[in-house]
């Protein structure tokens, strides 16, 4: 059981006001752009913090995989992440920001056509689905403060609505910026407290399964290739294309992508950490996906823990919030926008308050609902993103691009070989091909669709 102090609580309902201040400092008056991507002026210190703050929602999660497998999370859901992502930087930030667009399935209709722009726009609608994230600030809201899971959902879609309709992606970014450092400060505090009374890799070695410590955790190398293949939805990220759209130049973008994984690898060292201290420290946890709730229950004192819990809160809130507006923009400028050709340009920012209010309402039903929403998005993001990667990385680099027919068809079929097989997969008898990830087939016929329909290029 968790329970909690006056003085817990206080910092927990603190860190919601202060980011709600911080929200409703932005107006979201002006432009389309001002509203959207913060007038396209986000300088290189902001794009790092919000950058940084919304690769983690998935916290929970992230505790789960350490204390079930070790270090091998990290080098699956870390390393293949830093190395896509100086990629992207390399070779994507600097022309994405000088598309000066607003959304990946702009620049899908801007070279493939209305049609695919569409389809791409479902696609992502999905994949940025913040109810994953609802259900954790639900849960954990329904934990600290005892009362129905409901109720919960929509406090927490409360909190992150109220100031995104005011203030737009300036009011996003500035909460980031300031759950940036509540997550940083949470999980060192939570780190260094087991340290001082545990002991460090003596204590770890001595406490965790053997493989635990072992970089690969004894995994088969399909298995790592099967991880760093799933990283590769780096490309098609939209929250990465959307901080590309709004840095103030291209040089902002690339470089602070790039100062992005610097802090990635220290937050993972902290969570990573920490996975490793709760397996060591509370073995034979039933349900490790609250490992890191309940590491504080045991290790931290009276006002530690609500910190720690505030820092929990950020992590998840910070990318919630994100996908939260990345959807509203789907609403507005790809859904609302295309089908109505003859709607008024400055209704944009119209729309996408109505996409905030669409998107929270789907997020909660969906949410207390389905309460394996997080397996199951797991498992939409599989599906769809090898419909995506190609189109987007071949709609920057025109060498490589295919018909608009073709590129129709690798969408599809793509997207739907993901699907089928993730269907099928459950009752095949042969272990090689049932551990075969969705996505792995997905990409393989993706793959192939974009060698067959290059050499028919001219």
């Amino acid at each position: 059981m968790v329970s909690f102090s006056n003085l817990d609580i206080v910092i927990i309902a603190t860190f919601f006001l202060i980011m709600t201040i911080i929200g409703f400092i932005p107006r979201g008056k002006g432009s389309n752009e001002d509203y959207l991507l913060s007038g396209r002026k986000v300088g290189l210190f902001l794009f790092v913090l919000t950058n940084v703050a919304t690769w983690y929602g998935g916290i929970l999660g992230v505790g789960e995989f350490t204390y079930r497998y070790g270090i091998v999370s990290w080098f699956t859901q870390g390393l293949p992440y830093y190395i896509f992502a100086i990629i992207f930087a390399i070779f994507f930030a600097d022309k994405i920001r000088k598309a000066s667009l607003f959304t990946i399935p702009d620049k899908i209709t801007e070279v493939y056509g209305r049609k695919l722009g569409l389809i791409t726009s479902g696609l992502i609608f999905i994949l940025v689905s913040p109810a994953p994230y609802l259900l954790m600030i639900g849960s954990l809201l329904s934990m600290i403060f005892n009362i129905p899971l409901l109720y919960s959902l929509i406090i927490g879609a409360f909190f992150s609505v109220i100031y995104l309709f005011r203030g737009g992606y300036k009011a996003d970014i500035l909460t980031d910026a300031f759950e940036f450092f509540i997550m940083f400060i949470g999980f060192i505090v939570i780190v260094v407290v087991a340290y001082i009374n545990y002991g460090g890799i003596d204590f770890l070695s001595s406490n965790l399964p053997v493989n635990h410590l072992d970089l690969t955790g004894g995994s088969s190398p399909t298995f790592i290739l099967v991880w760093f293949l799933i990283a590769l939805w780096t490309f098609a990220d939209p929250g990465f294309h959307q901080r590309c759209y709004s840095a103030e130049t291209g040089s902002i973008a690339k470089k602070g992508i790039i100062i992005s994984v610097f802090f990635w690898a220290l937050f993972d060292f902290l969570t990573t950490s920490t996975g490793l201290y709760s397996r060591a420290i509370l073995p034979g946890m039933e349900n490790p996906v609250i490992s890191f709730p309940l590491l504080a229950e045991k290790i931290l004192g009276s006002g530690l823990k609500g910190l720690f819990y505030a820092a929990l809160f950020a992590t998840i809130l910070s990318t919630m919030n994100s996908f939260l507006f990345i959807s509203a923009t789907t609403f507005s400028n790809d859904f609302i926008k295309k089908l109505k050709p003859d709607a008024k340009e400055e209704n944009v920012k119209k729309y996408t308050r109505w996409g905030l209010l669409f998107t929270s309402i789907i997020s909660i039903v969906f949410a207390y609902y389905a309460e394996s929403v997080i397996g199951l998005w797991y498992t939409i993001g599989s599906m769809c993103i090898p419909g995506l990667i190609f189109v987007v990385v071949t709609s920057y680099y025109e060498r490589f691009r295919l018909t608009d027919r073709m590129a129709l068809l690798q969408v599809v079929i793509a997207t739907s070989a993901s699907l089928i097989w993730y269907l099928l997969r459950q009752n095949i008898q042969m272990s090689y091909l049932s551990d075969l990830e969705p996505m792995v087939v997905g990409l393989i016929f993706a793959m192939l669709i974009q060698f067959i329909g290059k050499k028919r290029v001219p």
